[in-house]
């Protein structure tokens, strides 16, 4: 079982879960969240006014929950800002309501936040996913995570010069203080790519630290919003070019004079690990390193 030193406290964690019929589903998403049994967990569902039995299925777990509704509403992010207006953790997180969190997860990021104060953002490098019934398939790693990458676009999804991978939501977590720093809300200017615009938002403040624990994962289905790939990248590209613009970060050129240096440039990551891992006085360090 994970642990905290004696001197420290579990700090209160918020997930947020939106839903709209997804009854097939959302019993298991709970369940990922509820079965780790986090000793100061504020759970919030927002459901959009199922009529698929998915309210039979909140009822049943109602009194774990700090709150919950069925009504209508202007979408996903619409519903996931009202669960965190409603939300007073220190640490925040959203889980759609087909998706899971590994059995440890909760414990490892309140270890590492409680822990390691200068990490205001964290995520992991192995990104879990599950198939339509829910066998995990496979951890997608990533290499690292870094500000000047992210603005280069290399996590935009099938970004050919040098695709990364993304920054996966389902394993993200975040302090409410840098979440204030940004308004306090999901800006809505992209509805398909609002989470890589609240995440360019958040590295004007900070740098995302990762973890190589699994940490979440998505469910492929066959009619899940990131399928619409065109559209996502259209708006994460917008998003990027209104970070750079405040960043005054101006995008490397990719053109063929510049192939060969391009390939060769490091970026600077910051990753958390185990230090002293066979020992009970274990703790929670970060190293940097580079990587391409």
């Amino acid at each position: 079982m994970v642990e905290l030193s004696s001197h420290i406290a579990w700090p209160k964690i918020s997930i947020t879960t939106p839903s709209y019929n997804q009854a097939a589903f959302l019993e298991t998403t709970i369940q990922s969240i509820l079965s780790q049994n986090y000793p100061n967990l504020e759970y919030i569902i927002i459901d959009g006014g199922s009529t698929d039995g998915s309210v039979d299925i909140i009822k049943k777990y109602a009194q774990h929950l700090h709150f919950w509704c069925s009504e209508s509403d202007d979408g996903q992010y619409n519903a996931i800002n009202k669960g965190f207006s409603l939300s007073s953790g220190e640490i925040m997180a959203w889980l759609n309501s087909d998706d899971m969190y590994f059995p440890w997860a909760l414990k490892t990021v309140a270890s590492i936040m409680a822990e390691l104060p200068q990490v205001e953002w964290l995520t992991t490098l192995e990104r879990g996913k599950w198939d339509w019934q829910g066998f995990c398939l496979q951890y997608y790693p990533v290499p690292g995570y870094s500000r000047e990458a992210f603005l280069d676009g290399c996590y935009l999804p099938a970004m050919k010069e040098k695709d990364m991978g993304c920054i996966q939501q389902e394993s993200t977590f975040w302090r409410r203080s840098l979440w204030n720093k940004i308004g306090g809300k999901i800006p809505l200017t992209f509805p398909l790519a609002a989470d890589f615009n609240l995440w360019a938002q958040f590295y004007c403040h900070a740098e995302l630290y990762a973890t190589r624990s699994p940490l979440g994962g998505f469910r492929c289905q066959e009619d899940q919003r990131s399928s619409h790939i065109e559209r996502y990248i259209s708006e994460a590209n917008k998003a990027l070019d209104n970070i750079r613009e405040i960043l005054h970060w101006m995008p490397r050129n990719r053109g063929k004079l510049m192939e060969q240096w391009f390939a060769s440039r490091y970026y600077s990551a910051k990753q958390v690990y185990r230090q002293h891992p066979d020992r009970p006085d274990g703790t929670w360090a970060i190293k940097e390193y580079r990587f391409l």
